[in-house]
């Protein structure tokens, strides 16, 4: 008997020329590449590099340009629920390598970063040596454990001066010939972070600050105020039917009035320059959270609750614990209002509770009969009293008895 045999792979018929071929889709990177957004203004020997991070001294990626300075990069990335994809066209005039697909549709923008939360943990270093001024490069050479890349850029020529005026800032300084000398001072640092946040402030916090560390931190609460009972307003009708009527809207609005009313407080606005005190405060916060050691953060939390702050937040504390303290008191009050109506709402819940139960065993019953046959309806309608269950025709058989 003869089979006929299949065709191999590479004999299986061409249904389409080779010109009428779909393109290949492009390739898709295992490791996707990543977008970076950089400043146009950059020179060309400007360098990814990887620097301490001034918090947590942990090696990160950064961009340095001798002509600008160090840009951190900030990650710009569309939530899980509601995935988003970028489409960089070019121009007529220039020209692009292939396309591909990246799995992780990303975009890192270059954005400044003060080159003087570097200088922060080299300068405060010397406090041990308090009383001398040293210059830079000495300063410089003392960390025997200084990264590669952070060297570099604090020996580069063209940054050499920004470097110099960001390390005057934040700290005392004398005149050596044509070098300067420089001490840390920790009082110029918090000035100089003060006025960082002053300029955040003036130029307007990000809407997500502003309403998660602002306006809802001078919320003030609901305040309980019971309303008046309205049931006597019917005993001066003349009509008795609509005395019975107004009685009866009485009693309701008496039965919704018996727990307390949540009413919004009159006069307990902010006081003026508060709010602008929570914005510098809530800036100071995020640059000591992001820039700073976690001991630096502290002394400098230290040196603003001092009476010689550059800044005095007390009105804002004080407002701040009124605020508190009014949220204790609508909470407690709350508390002991609801205990009622939650007792009430608990009853209600049992019994939703129990008519859905009993609901959905009608449903079931419902479903059950209707999957039954005509006989087997009619016979369970049979008489059975009397009868023997069918199990007892298969039981075991009764033990034999010896003779």
């Amino acid at each position: 008997m003869r089979t006929r045999r299949s065709a191999a792979p590479s004999e299986q018929p061409q249904f389409q020329s080779d010109s009428e071929q779909a393109p290949p889709p492009p390739p898709t990177q295992s490791k996707p590449t990543k977008t970076f957004i950089l400043p146009s203004s950059a020179s060309a020997d400007a360098r990814f590099l990887t620097l301490p991070n001034p918090r947590t001294n942990e090696p990160t990626r950064y961009f340095f340009s001798p002509n600008l300075g160090v840009y951190e990069f900030t990650v710009i990335a569309s939530p899980p629920h509601v995935p988003r994809s970028t489409l960089f066209a070019p121009t007529p005039n220039n020209t692009f390598p292939q396309g591909h697909i990246s799995k992780k549709a990303e975009l890192l923008v270059a954005t400044p970063i003060d080159i003087l939360f570097f200088l922060v943990p080299l300068l405060s270093a010397t406090q041990k040596t308090k009383g001398l001024f040293q210059p830079l490069d000495d300063i410089i050479d003392s960390q025997d454990e200084l990264p590669a890349h952070l060297r570099h850029v604090l020996y580069d020529e063209t940054f050499r001066e920004t470097l110099h005026d960001r390390a005057a800032a934040i700290c005392d300084f004398v005149e050596a010939g044509d070098e300067k000398m420089f001490r840390f001072n920790e009082t110029k640092l918090l000035t100089e972070l003060v006025n960082k946040a002053d300029r955040m402030v003036s130029m307007g916090l990000p809407p997500s600050l502003e309403d998660r560390f602002v306006r809802q931190a001078l919320a003030t609460p609901l305040m309980a105020v019971k309303r008046e009972n309205v049931a006597a307003v019917s005993e001066n009708k003349e009509n008795e039917g609509e005395a019975e009527a107004e009685a009866e809207e009485g009693k309701k609005a008496a039965d919704e009035t018996a727990t307390p009313k949540e009413q919004v407080p009159e006069g307990l606005s902010a006081p003026h320059g508060v709010a602008d005190l929570l914005r510098i405060s809530t800036a100071l916060a995020f640059m000591k959270e992001c820039y700073l050691s976690k001991e630096m953060s502290a002394r400098m939390d230290e040196m603003l609750a001092a009476p010689e702050s550059p800044k005095d937040f007390k009105p804002m504390r004080d407002h701040l614990e009124v605020v508190a303290k009014l949220r204790a008191e609508a909470l407690a009050s709350r508390s002991l209002g609801d205990f009622t109506r939650k007792r009430s709402a608990e009853d209600q819940e049992a019994a939703e509770s129990r008519a859905e139960k009993k609901r959905r065993q009608e449903e079931e019953e419902k479903k059950k009969k209707a999957g039954e046959s005509r006989g087997v309806r009619d016979l369970k309608k049979v008489n059975t009293a009397g009868m023997k269950k069918m199990s007892d025709f298969f039981g075991k058989a009764a033990a034999k008895k010896k003779t």
